[in-house]
């Protein structure tokens, strides 16, 4: 072979390492420069967060001392896609008034406070600001936001459920400048149990990871409420609470009877907390008082302010008193959960009316469950019950097919038929009032009601409607109503 057939030859053949080191390079410096934006990333995360996929703007207008902190919140959705409010969970952050005891309402919201339920919670770890939270949250019935809409104004009350005024200036989320709607980063907020907004008081944040709060576990969605029915417990500030009125309930004034004419007052009309009553422990009270003179005499009524109620079942649980809670004992008095509606031909009227101490020349302690035809013509049929019943009562009263039966604590009392059924809507009320002024002296009678609740489409057991306010009252769904009104 000549020298330059060797020389061609050798042109050809590069070594191996020749050929793979600038590969080796290129390699090299791809790792280097990804390891590098690797470590960079968390920096420049950290000043190009994700935008929030919704926030809460506030408002109030309560001083610092308030009987009630009145939170309004607003949400809205930053995303591009529908938000289940069912999805949405918000904490109001508090610091408690030594061991006292909180409750919360719905005053009013654009989807409707039947949607909305809440709890208070007492934190793990209490910091300066907040040792307490009211979490709120929304059932399916409450709808979506649509991208870029927000839910309007979500009014709140949490008040002591001993009614005294309360301290709002070592509450974190409260904000007396806040009197028109601000984003609000100390009302936080929860997409599927992960926080999404505002910062915790312990100073999470809503991080670009969505780091979940510890105590942020996601819960199951809140079912809509069903469909005709109608709960309460009584979570209530009194008997001029907005929250009363905005949910259906008219404390009675107005003049006429039944017992000492013209002597309604809405200073019998209280919501306390009391020993045996469920949950917070609020209660209805309707006490009756008197002197003695006609003068001196107040008689106590709350009721629904629609006629909706006829088929279905009405249940109450209710603490009867034989005695009074402060005077001397004796007095007539009559403790009364019934329905009345229509007129004429239409009247309808299904009572409970409990006597301690009897009354119309019959003696106590009795319970009278009347049907009534005509009132005016006292046409009506009646079974007494004699026995004390001065403890708390499950009270039902069933309709279905014409039939009415009344229930005390699960056993059948009485029924009617025939005529003696409803043919009208009812209103339900509860009353307190007396029959007569036997004596001079000042006394004063009490009557409680823990819940109520009505179903229009079954008649249930005292069994299955206490279950149902059990499931009601554990996912903290203190009142809701979607009975529908005739029409």
């Amino acid at each position: 072979m000549s020298s330059k057939e060797s020389f061609v030859a050798s042109s050809r053949r590069r070594p191996p390492g020749r050929r793979v080191w600038p590969k080796i390079r290129l390699l090299l410096l791809v790792a280097v420069v990804a390891a590098g934006g690797t470590a960079l990333y968390p920096v420049w995360k950290a000043a190009n967060p994700d935008p929030p996929e919704l926030k809460v703007r506030y408002r109030t207008d309560t001083p610092a001392t308030a009987t009630a902190a009145k939170p309004s919140l607003e949400v809205f959705n930053d995303t591009e896609k529908p938000l289940p409010l069912s999805d949405v969970t918000l904490r109001y952050w508090f610091t408690a008034d030594g061991a006292a005891s909180y409750a919360f309402n719905c005053v009013n919201a654009a989807f409707g406070c039947s949607n909305v339920a809440g709890r208070i919670v007492a934190m793990d770890k209490a910091t300066d600001s907040a040792d307490h939270y009211l979490e709120v949250r929304f059932t399916a019935g409450a709808g979506s936001l649509e991208p870029g809409a927000n839910s309007k104004g979500i009014d709140l009350q949490l008040f002591r459920t001993d009614h005294k005024q309360l301290k709002q200036s070592d509450d974190r989320s409260f904000d007396a400048e806040m009197t028109s709607y601000k984003e609000a980063e100390k009302v936080t907020a929860y997409k599927r149990g992960v926080l999404a907004w505002g910062e915790e008081p312990d100073g999470t944040e809503a991080s670009a990871e969505k780091k979940a709060s510890a105590q942020a576990a996601a819960p199951d969605p809140l079912p809509a409420p069903p469909a005709g029915v109608l709960f309460d417990d009584f979570t209530y500030l009194g008997a001029k609470d907005p929250a009363l009125f905005k949910h259906g309930w008219l404390v009675r004034t107005s003049k006429g009877g039944p017992g000492i004419e013209s002597t309604w007052s809405a200073d019998g009309v209280t919501f306390p907390a009391t020993e045996g009553a469920h949950e917070d422990g609020q209660v209805l009270n309707l006490r009756a008082s008197t002197d003695g003179t006609r003068a001196g005499t107040k008689q106590a009524s709350l009721g629904t302010a629609a006629s909706k109620f006829r088929d279905g079942t009405y249940a109450a649980r209710i603490h009867f008193s034989d005695g009074p809670a402060t005077g001397d004992p004796g007095d007539h008095v009559n403790q009364t959960f019934y329905t009345i509606g229509g007129t004429g031909s239409k009247y309808s009227e299904l009572d409970n009316e409990y006597m301690p101490n009897g009354g119309w020349g019959r003696p106590g302690p009795k319970l009278d469950t009347v049907t009534w035809f005509d009132h005016k013509t006292n046409d009506r049929v009646y079974e007494t019950t004699n026995k004390s019943l001065a403890a708390w009562h499950t009270v039902l009263i069933r309709v279905k097919d014409g039939v009415v039966a009344y229930w005390l604590d699960g056993k059948k009392l009485f029924l009617s038929n025939g005529k003696y059924a409803p043919r009208a809507d009812m209103s339900v009320n509860f009353n307190h009032w007396f029959i007569d002024l036997p004596f001079k002296g000042n006394r004063a009678w009490d009557m409680k009601v823990d819940w109520l609740y009505y179903n229009a489409n079954e008649t249930l057991s005292a069994k299955q409607v206490q279950s149902a306010v059990d499931g009601f009252t554990d996912e903290g769904m203190n009142y809701f109503d979607t009975v529908r009104e005739s029409r």
